[in-house]
């Protein structure tokens, strides 16, 4: 270890700093030089290294106490890393927190309650929940942490329309401030940290620990079903059509998809180019059926999942893929879905189109995803009907080249695109000064985040995000 190791934001470590640090915690303290360094700081996206100045692998709440204290102590900007929907940038120059060995669980049937540490993953929370017939507001994809999906909102598959955003299901969180302080958050005692905290993601402090509401749904009727990409048309026509006539107690959405050939997939979906019809129905399977008929005859079908499940099997509705794999992404919110927006998506991801990404989604929000919650948080995407998100599969060598398919793609729908956005389905690429993320949580609503982050993190510490300055 040299004498000195400088980072970008111009503080220096000397080597008793960081034995000092190492002393202070239980986890681990890495360098860039550490055996383990690289494995700590691995991420999902395999095109977005993490190349902090340290790495403390927090144990607890202490340990994340004893971190940030030691980063503002010698000027580091602090990055958090759980499980997805928290990085959007290398941290470097900074010190890295990540959680994974917080991985507490505690569910409270009798008030339809879980506390979850800050390394949980949805995947440890659905089997728990599981043996009291209880759901959480979990999302599409059960390996992403608990955490940081909720801290962006959060939009579930299966009781977003009927109860909201998982942030709207919060009750309290723990978090360790800029200051170093342990404070429990409720709406009761700081209802404006609460309130920036759930839609304001990780730009107010770490959260060790959060509590939220579950509900009694043990199974769901849903899954996926497949179609020839050729039938985008039909599909996208159908689907409009029917959407207006299900409930809030029907979710669904549609992935265009251009699919690897691989072991793993099926053998009609192996190398295809698919339409991906997901759906996530909380009524009797008989009442599924009898929904889902229009569109079951919209197209003949390649492969058709959709049956009765466990509530804990969500993840099957979507299919997304559990290994890490190198991707560069876009997104953004549509104020409608009408036939011209339908017929510039065909032209833009169908047969015809030369499209190389191997997703393009729709998500039909809606219902509750619309309504305010008993206690109002500052979630950015409430009121907009649908979402799109799309990703290109590729090394990072060719990220400039997908990138630019995705602009192509993505600024092609613009026409019907709203200013604000969902805050989880945010690239780096996305919203990369104040002025794109003003625009994505709206002048009034940004305006509140960057008060409150003057209260709580004036020196801006957190700032390794779609980061809010503060005002």
């Amino acid at each position: 270890m040299s004498a000195d190791m400088s980072n970008t934001a111009g503080a220096k470590l000397r080597p008793e700093d960081v034995t000092a640090l190492r002393r202070s915690v239980r986890g681990p303290v890495l360098l860039p030089e550490s055996e383990g360094y690289e494995a700590e700081c691995a991420t999902y996206n395999l095109t977005c290294a993490l190349r902090p100045t340290v790495v403390v692998g927090a144990a607890g709440e202490a340990d994340v106490r004893e971190a940030v204290r030691f980063a503002t102590a010698h000027g580091l900007p602090v990055a958090v890393k759980s499980a997805a929907h928290q990085m959007v940038s290398a941290a470097e120059g900074g010190l890295l927190i990540t959680t994974r060995r917080m991985a507490g669980i505690s569910v409270d049937p009798r008030n339809r309650t879980v506390r979850a540490e800050a390394g949980v993953r949805w995947s440890e929370v659905l089997p728990r929940t599981a043996e009291f017939g209880l759901a959480p507001a979990a999302g599409s994809a059960p390996e992403v942490g608990v955490v940081g999906y909720t801290l962006g909102g959060g939009q579930s598959p299966l009781l977003g329309r009927t109860h909201g955003y998982a942030a709207d299901q919060v009750r309290r969180l723990t978090v360790v401030t800029a200051d170093g302080e342990l404070r429990q958050v409720t709406p009761q005692s700081e209802p404006e940290l609460f309130w920036a905290l759930l839609g304001g993601k990780g730009n107010f402090g770490v959260v060790t620990e959060i509590e939220f509401e579950v509900f009694p749904v043990p199974r769901f009727h849903g899954g996926g079903i497949y179609f020839a990409g050729e039938h985008l048309a039909r599909v996208l026509d159908a689907w409009r059509g029917w959407l207006p006539t299900v409930g809030e107690d029907m979710t669904s959405s549609i992935g265009i998809q251009r699919l690897p050939d691989i072991p793993v997939l099926p053998e009609p979906l192996r190398g295809a180019f698919v339409v991906h019809l997901r759906i996530g129905y909380l009524g009797s399977a008989a009442e599924g059926e009898a929904l889902l008929a229009p569109l079951r005859a919209c197209a003949p079908a390649l492969l058709d999942l959709v049956e009765d499940r466990p509530f804990a099997a969500i993840g099957e509705i979507h299919r997304d893929p559990v290994d890490p794999i190198p991707y560069v992404d876009r997104s953004l919110c549509l104020e409608d879905f009408s036939e011209e927006t339908a017929q510039a998506l065909v032209k833009l991801t169908g047969a015809e189109s030369g499209c190389t990404l191997a997703n393009v989604e729709i998500r039909a929000l809606g219902g509750a995803f619309d309504r305010e919650p008993e206690f109002p948080n500052s979630v950015a995407s409430r009121g907009l009907p649908f979402a799109v998100f799309g990703f290109a599969l590729g090394a990072p060598d060719r990220a400039e080249e997908l990138r630019a398919e995705l602009a192509r793609v993505m600024d092609g729908l613009a026409p019907w695109a709203a200013e604000r956005n969902m805050v989880n389905f945010l690239s780096p690429d996305e919203a990369t000064g104040a002025a794109g993320v003003r625009a994505v949580y709206g002048a009034e609503r940004y305006d509140r985040l960057a008060a409150a982050k003057k209260r709580y993190d004036p020196a801006n510490v957190f700032r390794f995000n779609h980061n809010i300055p503060p005002a």
